[in-house]
Parts: structure tokens; C-alpha cells; sequence
């Protein structure tokens, strides 16, 4: 009789705004785990949701001890959740999922049985999106503009669900960067990758904390930690402007000595004295944030701060 894996499988859940949709999600997380077959913990990390999810996950825990509690001292992020989480993790296979039950628990199955061919990490491909329209297409154009300012290739279908060994989670605790960024960091890390298309459903609670706005603020954050493109940018459009004034001079040169005409310039002066002061201001715009994000990271602030735990033990030192 072939033995039966033993495994252990952490699920990392970020929560916020979802806290009607943790009972369910725990119970189907459990079912599948178990089908695999494999044991299981669950790490809930509540991003200080404005709901009553926290209560919800201390109750759950009280249920079943494998369900584990990690209470931020505030709104960090998403993604610095999700390290909260990973920091706490035990399992040989850990998976990171949001908690609006858009990732179908079920899906785990797939994953590991993946991983199972010999890959290091597993995303799920989200092949029909249940979004809505706003929503794809401010995604979709996030990762077009991510994709020319870092020179990669990234898939707009592929988000936070995913399956990864240990050893690739060991390695995304040493990323200790203020600008995170989920899957971007584990893309960059290499090992053995793959995809595998899954069913997305449709959302059932709240609205996505994604808006545009926000967004933009991510895409920002995510250019300016992993690109310099936008600095050589700058000195591209810099040299094009003096170029261009500079055929311009020749021009006004050409025309005065030459053609007896005189320049009349007083509009033409004041236009171009504040299209390049905005230019100059747009450049230094991009140093500052360059020089911003260098001091976020200078100063060593800790990635997360925790409130409150429930039954779950870190495994590196927080930072």
C-alpha cells in the first residue's frame, strides 16, 4: 500500500475587508488540504481590517489550533502582510491566497500536484478573470507599464495565488526591501517556475482595496525599487531638449542674418521658459523619489509591527 504524504502544507491568508468570507474559507482550505492528502496550518494576518475580522480569526482559532492569528499594530500594505505571514510559516509547501474567495480553495489541489512534477513554485493563472471591467483593465495597464520600465515580461493573469517550497520562502525572508511586491519577488528570485490555469470566482464580499489611485501609488513603488529606466529617461528627454534648442538658435540665426527678418520672440520665450521649468521640476520629481525611497530603506524600519499572536511561531527576527 503506498504510504500517504505527510506533508505540511501553511496557507498565508492577508485579510482585510473580508471578514464574513474566514469561516468559509477556512473550511474549504481544510477539505481540500486534506484530500491531498496532507496536514495543513493556516496563518490569517489581519492588515487592521476595519471589519470585525480579527474577532473572527481569534474564534476560528479557538476551533482548531492549526488556524493561526497574526494581528498587525496597523495598515501596512498587502504585500507586507503577506511577509508577516511567510515569516511565521512552518510548512514544507507554503501558499499565499486572498481572502475574498476569488482564489477557489480547490485549487490547491492543482498546485501541489504540480509541484509535484518537480517545480519550486506553482502560480495559478487566472485565465477568466471575475472582475470587473475597471478593474482588468487598470491591471492590465499596470503591468504594460511595469513590463517598459523594468524590460520584463510579466502576465497580467498571475497574481498572489500560488504554491512555493520551503526553500524558496526561506530565501523571500531574506528580501527585507521597504517596496514589496509578491510575485515580482519571487519571479526574481528564479528556481523552478511554473504556471497552471485555475477558475477565478467572482467576488462575495466588499470591493477591492485596489482602486486606481492606489494602484498608481503601487505601479510607482514597484518601477522606481526595480528600475532606473526612468532616470535615463530624464537625461534622454534632457539632451532631446537642448538638441531641439539648439536647431532652433540655428534657425533664429539663419533668419536674422540672412533672410534681414527680425525675430519677434517675447510669447515664444515665455512658452519655453515654462515648458522647461516644468521639465526641470518633472526630473527632479523623478530624482526625489528615487532619493525618497532611498531613505525609507536607510532609516531600517521594520517591514510589519505585530499587535497580537495566535499559535504562531516566527522564524526569523522581525524587521
Amino acid at each position: 500500500m503506498e504510504n500517504e504524504r505527510t506533508d505540511l502544507i501553511s496557507v498565508v491568508i492577508p485579510v482585510y475587508g473580508c471578514e464574513r468570507c474566514l469561516i468559509e474559507l477556512a473550511n474549504r482550505i481544510i477539505q481540500t488540504i486534506q484530500s491531498i492528502p496532507a496536514d495543513y496550518e493556516i496563518i490569517m494576518v489581519n492588515d487592521a481590517s476595519p471589519d470585525h475580522a480579527w474577532e473572527t480569526i481569534l474564534k476560528l482559532h479557538q476551533k482548531d489550533k492549526k488556524i493561526k492569528g497574526i494581528n498587525l499594530s496597523r495598515n501596512f500594505g498587502q504585500h507586507h502582510a503577506i511577509t508577516a505571514g511567510l515569516d511565521f510559516t512552518s510548512g514544507d509547501w507554503v501558499v499565499v491566497m486572498d481572502c475574498d474567495l476569488q482564489d477557489r480553495p480547490e485549487e490547491i489541489v492543482s498546485l501541489y500536484e504540480r509541484a509535484m512534477d518537480g517545480y519550486d513554485v506553482v502560480f495559478a493563472q487566472r485565465v477568466q478573470r471575475q472582475d470587473k471591467n475597471l478593474k482588468k483593465f487598470t491591471s492590465k495597464s499596470f503591468y504594460k507599464v511595469y513590463d517598459y520600465f523594468t524590460g520584463k515580461k510579466t502576465d497580467a493573469s498571475i497574481a498572489n495565488f500560488s504554491i512555493s517550497h520551503k526553500k524558496v520562502v526561506e530565501s523571500f525572508r531574506k528580501l527585507r526591501e521597504q517596496n514589496r511586491y509578491f510575485p515580482f519577488f519571487i519571479q526574481w528570485m528564479g528556481y523552478q517556475q511554473t504556471k497552471i490555469e485555475v477558475q477565478h470566482d467572482a467576488r462575495k464580499e466588499g470591493k477591492s482595496s485596489y482602486q486606481l489611485k492606489k494602484l498608481f501609488a503601487l505601479a510607482t513603488d514597484a518601477i522606481v525599487s526595480q528600475s532606473n529606466k526612468p532616470l535615463r529617461l530624464s537625461i534622454g528627454v534632457g539632451f532631446l531638449m537642448a538638441f531641439a534648442s539648439f536647431i532652433y538658435a540655428l534657425y533664429l540665426f539663419f533668419r536674422y542674418f540672412f533672410l534681414d527678418e527680425l525675430v519677434q520672440g517675447w510669447t515664444s520665450v515665455m512658452v519655453s521658459i515654462f515648458f522647461i521649468g516644468g521639465l526641470i521640476f518633472f526630473q527632479l520629481g523623478i530624482i526625489g523619489l528615487y532619493l525618497g525611497k532611498i531613505f525609507n530603506e536607510a532609516k531600517n524600519r521594520p517591514i510589519y509591527l505585530i499587535k497580537d499572536i495566535k499559535g504562531a511561531v516566527q522564524k526569523v527576527q522581525q524587521k
